[in-house]
């Protein structure tokens, strides 16, 4: 099936409010949205000392910031009600799995407090179009399904698994209550995980942690090997997000369709821990770093996750674009020229027009 890109234009004079801007994917989401010709507005905390991509891509010269967090109702339904985008997009949360364990409050508190005041900002100030984004880690994932579909149970067992499936949880919730009865959709949650590219520093992350070590020259410290997931660059599930942004801004969509969906890549690249790691250490360039195992027993993490992306691929005519030796090349280039001092808004743009191209 051939890529359409004509959802690419529908952005283009829009004012698009996008929460947590300041980090990895909203950063990503911001800058191409900028390219688009978007009026962006961006909702995030200020970025963290490891985060490092909203500077480097100098967005807070290129959108409208407000550095709140979403946790606060005044402040994020004050911006919604002053700005009246015409559409949000939510990808504000606490995204670390290590994180949700040693902070849970903050976890429990962003990913299902603050979610749900965007859903209820949005219906107080009737902002007509939402794209929700929560995480593939949504899913009841007791380690015997091979890959889920979006009816599929919700559940978690651990704090990271369940605050996002008590956000899709929420987001039924008001869809049911609110939005249910119109004959289109106008809000739609997306469930995307693994996801990799230049930009993201974030501790306890697979690539950034990899990228440091190679950096330093020192152990690679892997806590799963074996685990298998569903690798996919960055751009993958933005243009996912901003397919069905496009088709929920035109109604296009009947409201008897589940308002969920998974964006993932196809299932060759579904892979080991390990085996990412090695690519990404043969793709550096430096072989002689060692790779260790050092279990950690402090968190749940499944052996095996991947996402069924037929629905996304029937309804949004939406599918995956790189393979995985482009998506780890992508990864790598973007990290180095980082790393050189050069000006990766260069090497973003490059890529993005690569992505739209192919």
């Amino acid at each position: 099936m051939k890529n359409n890109n004509s959802f690419l234009k529908s952005y283009k004079n829009l004012k698009v409010l996008v929460t947590g801007s300041t980090g990895f994917k909203g950063s990503w989401l911001c800058y191409w949205l900028f390219l688009l010709g978007s009026k962006v507005v961006g909702v995030g905390l200020k970025p963290e000392k490891d985060s490092i991509i909203f500077d480097s891509l100098k967005l807070k010269k290129k959108i409208k910031q407000y550095f709140i967090d979403i946790k606060d109702f005044y402040k994020i339904n004050k911006i919604i009600k002053s700005e009246k985008p015409d559409i949000i997009f939510h990808l504000a949360a606490q995204s670390i799995v290590s994180t949700s364990f040693t902070n849970p409050l903050e976890t429990f508190g962003t990913n299902i407090i603050g979610s749900t005041n965007i859903l209820e900002s949005l219906r107080r100030n009737k902002i007509s179009n939402l794209v929700y984004i929560t995480s593939d880690k949504c899913y009841l994932n007791l380690g015997t399904k091979d890959s889920f579909k979006e009816s599929d149970l919700l559940g978690g067992l651990d704090n990271y698994s369940s605050s996002k499936a008590s956000a899709e949880l929420v987001f039924a919730s008001y869809f049911d209550s609110y939005f249910k009865k119109q004959k289109q959709l106008s809000i739609g949650s997306a469930r995307a995980g693994n996801v990799i590219g230049g930009g993201d520093f974030k501790k306890d992350r697979i690539v950034p942690d990899v990228i440091k070590s190679l950096k330093r020259k020192k152990n690679i410290i892997l806590r799963n090997p074996n685990a298998t997931r569903p690798w996919q660059h960055v751009l993958e599930p933005l243009s996912g997000y901003l397919s069905l942004g496009k088709m929920l801004m035109n109604r296009e969509l009947k409201s008897n369709i589940t308002p969920s969906w998974n964006f993932g890549p196809y299932k060759r690249n579904c892979k080991k821990v390990i085996s990412i790691v090695k690519l990404l250490t043969r793709g550096w360039g430096n072989s002689k770093v060692k790779i260790l195992h050092k279990k950690s027993k402090k968190f749940h993490e499944s052996k095996l996750l991947s996402l069924n992306i037929n629905k996304a691929n029937k309804e949004l005519k939406w599918q995956p674009r790189l393979n995985l030796d482009e998506t780890i090349n992508f990864t790598i280039e973007w990290y180095k020229s980082y790393l050189s001092g050069e000006d990766v808004e260069d090497i973003t743009n490059y890529q993005i027009k690569y992505f739209i191209d192919k």
